[in-house]
This record gives C-alpha cells, sequence and structure tokens, in this order.
C-alpha cells in the first residue's frame, strides 16, 4: 500500500503499519503511581513549610491594592478628623487616702475608717464612684444644664444632620413630649446627666494615691467648669455619706441608751428588793458579806496568835530545862549580879591563898557571895514566871479566837447560801451599768465627731480652660489611619493572595506539581499583538520561545522529540499560540515542521492561517482522505499544516484508533518533527489519547489562570495514560504584577535589550 494513502482502515493495519521511529519505553506502573503520590502529598509538605520570600512576594505583587487601601483609609481619616468638632479636655487631680484625717477617734462609724494597708479594690471603689449615675445628675445639676445649653454645647455634626434628614421624628412623639412637663423634666436631667457621664473619664496615676478626673466637651470653658464640679461634688458626696452615717450612729445608740437604762434600773431595783428580804448588807468589799469579812479577820488574828503561842511555848520549854533566853537574861539583873558574884569570887580565892576559910575578911567575903547567890534565884525565878506567864497568855488568847472563829465560821455559811441569788442580780446590775456607761460614753463621741467633717479625699490641681483641643489629632488620626490601611491592605492582599489557588510563576510549578519548567512566556501589553511580536524576532515574546526550543533540544537522549503535543489543563492557555511559535522556531534551525491541529471540538490552525478547513484529521482518521489530501502548505518555508477539519460527534473514538499510530508514524518518516496543538486534558477523553501516542507532551501553565488543583488533576491523569510529559511551560507571565522575580532573568523588557544600543543587566 503506498504512503500517501494511509492509514488504511483494514483490520490488521495495526500489525501491518509499525512505526519506524524508536519510541523510548513507556514508564512503569510503580513509577507513575509513585509520582502521583507524591503529587498527592506535595501540598501537604508545602503548608508546613513558612516562606518569608514569598510572603514579600505576594506584598508586591499586591501592592497596588495595598496602596489603594491605604489611601482610601488615610483619605477617610483626614476626611473625619477635619469634619470633626474640636474636644477640649480639662483635668484635676485628686488625692484619695483610704484613711481620712481624724480629730475625733470614733472607729467603726465612718467608712474607710480602718487602719488596716492599702487596698487595690478600695481605689477601684472611688473610682467607680467618680463614675456614677448619682454624682452625674448632681454635676448637672450644679452647672445648671437645660436644654438650651445642651443645644449650645452639643450642636449636632454633620453626620448627626444626616442620620436626622434619614430618620425624622414624628410629630407623635414631639406632641407627646409637650404634654407631659414632668417627664420633660426627667428627661432633661437624664439628658444632662448622660452628657457628663460621657465627657467623663478617671485615670488612676500608677504607683500612687492620686486619681486624674478628665472632662471633654465642645466647649473648652464648660470643660473646666464640669471637671472642678466633678470634684468639689466628689468630696461633697463623702461629707454626704460620712454625716449620714453618723446620724444614723447617734439615733441608734440613742435607742440603745434607752433601753440599757431601763434594764439597769430593773436589774437595781431586783438586787436592792433581794437584800432587804434576806438581810444582807454589802459593804462593797469584793461582794463579801460581814460574816464572811469577820471570818477573814479572825483567821487571820488566829494565825498570829498561833504563832505567838507557839514561840511562848518555846521560851517555856527552854526556861524549864535550866537555860534562860538570852532576851530575857539581858533584860534583868541576873548578868550584873553574876559579874559581882565573879569578882567576890577571885577575891576569896586570892586571900584564901593567906588566909585560912576561918578568918573573919573570908567569913565576910564568903557570906556576900552566898547573898548574890540568893539574889541571882531569885532574878531566875521571876523571869520563868514571867515566860510562864506569857506562855499561858498565848495559850488562852488561841482557844478564844478558835471559839469565836467556830461560831462565825456556821454563821458565814450560812450567809453564803442566802448570797447566791444575791450575787446573780449584782452580777446583772453590774454587767447593765458597763453597758449603759460604755453606749453613753460613744454617744458623746459620736455627737462630737458629728460636728466635725473630716475628709480622706482633697483636691490638689484643680481644673484650668485648656489652651487647644484634645482632639481630634490630625497626626495621631494620620498615623492611626497609615496603620490601619497598611493592616488593612495586607490583610486583604494575604486573603485574596491565599483564597487564589492558581499557579502564578514557575517556583510555583515545580512546588505543586514536581515537573520542571522548560520556559517561561511573557504577557503581552495592551498594546501588542500576538502577530507583531511574533514576527519580531527581537521581541521578548519570540526569545522567550527560542528559549523552550532549546530547553526542548535537551528533553529527550535524542534532541527535540519527533513527536510534541501541547496541551493544557483546560482552554485559553495559549496551547495554539505556542505549537505555532514552536512550529516556525524549529524551521529556523532547517527543520521541516508537520504542525497537525488535534483539537476536534474547538480547532483554531485555520483562523491562525487564514485557511479553509475543508478536510483534515477528522477526514484522514474516518477514511475519507488521504494523508497527501489533508497535508496543507502554511505559506511559511518548511512547514506544513494538517488542519482539525469537520468536527466530528465521536472524537475521542477517531483518536483511539490505529489510525492515528499511522499517521505519526508516517509524519514522523517525512518531516522531522511533528507538532500537535492538542485540547484540553480535563473533562475530555481526546488528550490522554494523544498523549499515550506521541513522544512528548509539554503542558501549558496560565500565569495566574490555571488552578493547581486542575493543573495536578490534568498532570495525574496524563500519568494515569501513560504519557511522557517533558515538562510544562509558564505563559502570560507578568513579571510586575506578579511580584517574582525568575531565577533565570526573565525581567523582559530590560534583559532582551536588542537594538542599536545594545547592553547587558542583571537578570
Amino acid at each position: 500500500m503506498p504512503h500517501d494513502r494511509l492509514p488504511t482502515p483494514s483490520a490488521d493495519a495495526g500489525q501491518q503499519l509499525q512505526s519506524s521511529v524508536a519510541y523510548p519505553a513507556l514508564p512503569q506502573r510503580g513509577a507513575s503511581a509513585l509520582l502521583v503520590h507524591e503529587l498527592q502529598q506535595s501540598d501537604r509538605r508545602d503548608e508546613d513549610e513558612i516562606d518569608l520570600l514569598a510572603y514579600w512576594h505576594i506584598l508586591v505583587k499586591r501592592r497596588r491594592l495595598i496602596a489603594s487601601i491605604l489611601i482610601a483609609v488615610v483619605a477617610l481619616a483626614l476626611l473625619a478628623t477635619l469634619l470633626a468638632t474640636p474636644i477640649y479636655r480639662a483635668s484635676a487631680v485628686l488625692q484619695i487616702e483610704k484613711q481620712s484625717s481624724q480629730v475625733i477617734q470614733v472607729d467603726g462609724i465612718q467608712p474607710g475608717s480602718d487602719l488596716g494597708g492599702w487596698d487595690p479594690d478600695f481605689l477601684q471603689t472611688q473610682i467607680e464612684l467618680i463614675k456614677s449615675r448619682s454624682l452625674s445628675e448632681r454635676v448637672a445639676s450644679e452647672l445648671h444644664m437645660d436644654q438650651a445649653a445642651m443645644d449650645r454645647l452639643y450642636a449636632p455634626g454633620w453626620l448627626d444632620r444626616m442620620l436626622a434628614l434619614l430618620q425624622p421624628k414624628s410629630r407623635q412623639a414631639t406632641s407627646g413630649k409637650a404634654d407631659k412637663p414632668a417627664n420633660q423634666a426627667k428627661d432633661l436631667l437624664k439628658s444632662a446627666s448622660g452628657i457628663v457621664a460621657g465627657g467623663l473619664s478617671v485615670d488612676p496615676v500608677r504607683n500612687s494615691k492620686l486619681v486624674v478626673i478628665n472632662f471633654d466637651s465642645p466647649s473648652a470653658q464648660f470643660s473646666a467648669r464640669a471637671a472642678n464640679a466633678l470634684a468639689d461634688g466628689f468630696i461633697a458626696a463623702g461629707l454626704e455619706r460620712r454625716f449620714g452615717a453618723s446620724s444614723y450612729a447617734k439615733t441608734y445608740l440613742e435607742d440603745q441608751l434607752k433601753l440599757t437604762k431601763a434594764r439597769l434600773e430593773e436589774s437595781e431595783r431586783k438586787l436592792v428588793l433581794f437584800a432587804q428580804q434576806e438581810n444582807l448588807v454589802d459593804t462593797g468589799d469584793k461582794g463579801q458579806s460581814l460574816a464572811v469579812q469577820n471570818l477573814t479577820q479572825l483567821n487571820a488574828a488566829l494565825a498570829t496568835a498561833q504563832d505567838q503561842r507557839i514561840r511562848a511555848q518555846a521560851r517555856w520549854q527552854q526556861a524549864s530545862g535550866g537555860a534562860m533566853p538570852a532576851d530575857m537574861i539581858g533584860n534583868s539583873n541576873i548578868r550584873n549580879l553574876q559579874q559581882q558574884k565573879g569578882a567576890l569570887q577571885a577575891q576569896y580565892q586570892l586571900k584564901l591563898q593567906t588566909f585560912k576559910p576561918d578568918y573573919p575578911d573570908m567569913r565576910q567575903l564568903k557570906s556576900q557571895v552566898d547573898e548574890l547567890d540568893r539574889q541571882i534565884g531569885q532574878e531566875i525565878g521571876g523571869v520563868r514566871a514571867s515566860v510562864k506567864a506569857e506562855y499561858d497568855a498565848a495559850a488562852k488568847q488561841e482557844q478564844m479566837l478558835m471559839g469565836q472563829i467556830a461560831a462565825l465560821r456556821t454563821q458565814a455559811l450560812d450567809v453564803d447560801g442566802r448570797s447566791i441569788q444575791y450575787n446573780i442580780l449584782k452580777r446583772e446590775v453590774d454587767t447593765n451599768r458597763q453597758l449603759y456607761d460604755g453606749l453613753l460614753q460613744r454617744y458623746k463621741e459620736v455627737g462630737v465627731a458629728g460636728d466635725v467633717r473630716s475628709n480622706n479625699i482633697s483636691i490638689i490641681d484643680r481644673a484650668e480652660v485648656p489652651d487647644g483641643r484634645f482632639k481630634p489629632s490630625l497626626i495621631r488620626n494620620l498615623a492611626l489611619g497609615v496603620l490601619l490601611g497598611a493592616m488593612l491592605g495586607v490583610l486583604i492582599a494575604f486573603l485574596l493572595e491565599f483564597l487564589d489557588d492558581t499557579l502564578k510563576t514557575p517556583e510555583d510549578i515545580e512546588q505543586k506539581l514536581k515537573m520542571p519548567v522548560l520556559g517561561v512566556v511573557p504577557k503581552l501589553g495592551p498594546k501588542e499583538s500576538m502577530a507583531a511580536v511574533a514576527s519580531n524576532p527581537q521581541s521578548s515574546f519570540s526569545e522567550a520561545y527560542r528559549s523552550v526550543r532549546t530547553a526542548l533540544q535537551f528533553a529527550t537522549d535524542h534532541g527535540v522529540p519527533k513527536t510534541l503535543l501541547i496541551s493544557s489543563s483546560g482552554p485559553g492557555e495559549g496551547k495554539s499560540t505556542t505549537a505555532q511559535a514552536l512550529a516556525r522556531n524549529l524551521t529556523q534551525l532547517g527543520k521541516r515542521v508537520m504542525l497537525v491541529d488535534a483539537d476536534l471540538r474547538n480547532p483554531s490552525l485555520h483562523k491562525a492561517f487564514g485557511l479553509r478547513a475543508e478536510h483534515g484529521l477528522s477526514s484522514l482518521l474516518s477514511g475519507a482522505c488521504s494523508f497527501a489530501d489533508v497535508v496543507q502548505p502554511s505559506g511559511e518555508e518548511r512547514l506544513d499544516l494538517i488542519l482539525a477539519g469537520p468536527l466530528p460527534p465521536n472524537p475521542a473514538e477517531l483518536l483511539s484508533g490505529t489510525k492515528l499510530i499511522s499517521l505519526l508514524t508516517v509524519a514522523s518518516e517525512r518531516y522531522d518533527h511533528v507538532i500537535v496543538d492538542g485540547p484540553p486534558v480535563l473533562g475530555l477523553a481526546d488528550a490522554p489519547i494523544l498523549a499515550n501516542s506521541v513522544d512528548s507532551t509539554l503542558l501549558m501553565i496560565s500565569s495566574g489562570k490555571t488552578k493547581s488543583g486542575a493543573a495536578q488533576a490534568a498532570l495525574k491523569r496524563l500519568l494515569t495514560a501513560r504519557a511522557r510529559i517533558v515538562g510544562f511551560l509558564l505563559t502570560k507571565y507578568d513579571a510586575r504584577t506578579a511580584g517574582y522575580g525568575y531565577g533565570y532573568g526573565y525581567q523582559y523588557e530590560s534583559y532582551y535589550a536588542y537594538g542599536n544600543k545594545p547592553r547587558l543587566t542583571k537578570g
């Protein structure tokens, strides 16, 4: 069979027509499954990585959006600042002590007068008292804030006037208020106190007992008046609370004094009546009766008498034994007599040496000694009688006291038995008297303290009329506007970026699809046409496709694939443009190229070359025409075309037959390269069939348009069909809007500079 009639519809055509092209071995199932699994896990691994440079690229890419939002927010801040009503702030400084300076010490009456340490909750309580509704109403009344004053002070702004126009008040509401003057006064006070509370702010000074009362209003004079009125009103309210507490305590003590006095009188009356009935006399000496007191005294006297008796008995026993007490001998003449006796005895012994005892002088001396012995004996007898008398008197006194004590003991026991109830009544009288005396003393102290206005709050600095406005601050609002606008712009930029899952850069393709990027085709400008840039060999567009052609020369071991399918995940991603550009670039190398339009559903080559598609690929695959009938010259040297032809109802069935293999085989023998412009992969069965039939497949990725999920699904589908994918081509790439710089220097307008003044620039 001649080659120009190929392919034939014979049943054994697949066996008769063998491709003369040596196809590379198909990838094994295990390798394809591993690559598919890696694609499924790629996004999950990328989520765990933080790339600060990628965030910077996002900001650069969305810089116009961020700048627009920033300018809009700053403009709104400026407009709001210029149209806002100026607010003036006046401040008064108070010192708040927990314990007031008390002139009269009366504990437990005035609040906050405990002696404990500084309580953090106390200062917060005082701050809330300053913010209380009662103080606001008090200050509003003191400032005489009527409706006219409030209208002059707080005139409605432009925003309020616009809202009033949108929501006008009804006549019924106005007439209803006019009919009730009492309600008007109440509402007026409520509005005035609301204005006071709205302009008030309290700031405690850190690490001190000072509190700053701030008041904001459109009038500087009114701000100072209101701040001072708030400080004075807070001090006056505190004094009134303390005076009220003292008055309440005084009234309470008066009632308690009356009750206690009545109880004291009643208890005293019962005590006197019982003493008269029982004939009891209270001497006031520790509550003891007369019998008990006498018994106590007699017991003391008995102890003294017993001591005296014991002493006298010892002296008598000593005297009876012959030994005289030394004190008794010293009080008598016994010692003198004994001394005289000793002197006479010495004289007698001396003369005895000379004279005999019968000598008259000796006898006279002897008689004198005997007389002295008699006198000494009389003296000793007198002493013994005195000791005996003393002993007898002490013993008798002891016996008498013991008898009296025995008699009084019985009487005292009887009195004590009758005094039990008396003591009970007496203790009740004493208790009531102590209570009455304590309450009376307390009542006098409260009476004195009620007239002393002690205070724990003092004004350190009174508010003065402010010189300049407090807000709005132009610098602060603009700074806040810049900060808020930048934050909002960055937030919206990141939100849009993260919601956008399209592939934008070569790095996105390599990270998410794990396949090489053979080239990047720049996006055409708004004033550039496809025909103009394609015809200009010095344009960045043409140079990009020359780079793709160069990359394809290293895609296989034999250079550019003999048969190459150009496809994409979806329509409009530059398949037909790429097929035409690659075909033209291959012809520039002196190669004969066949360009086949295999998109049997939406063909486009006939429009690009201005040809009529009466016969084409569909006619050849259906057997209606021969190979020579469908080949058309493109008008360019070494480039022929096979158009899609009439659109068939079943493109997948036509492509799945053996005639497609025969066509590619014949075309590979007659031409150096066959470029197939294929249909999209997703949703159609055409692309996987074509990818399985050609040597290699090049997938298109439209920058910022192709979603990563769609590209991954297309890649998985082609791998499942055992297609040989050489890589991806990124089209419509705009480095300025993408915010990325490609590593190979695709800054097209500056890098590829041709003309009269060539220059070398950085990539």
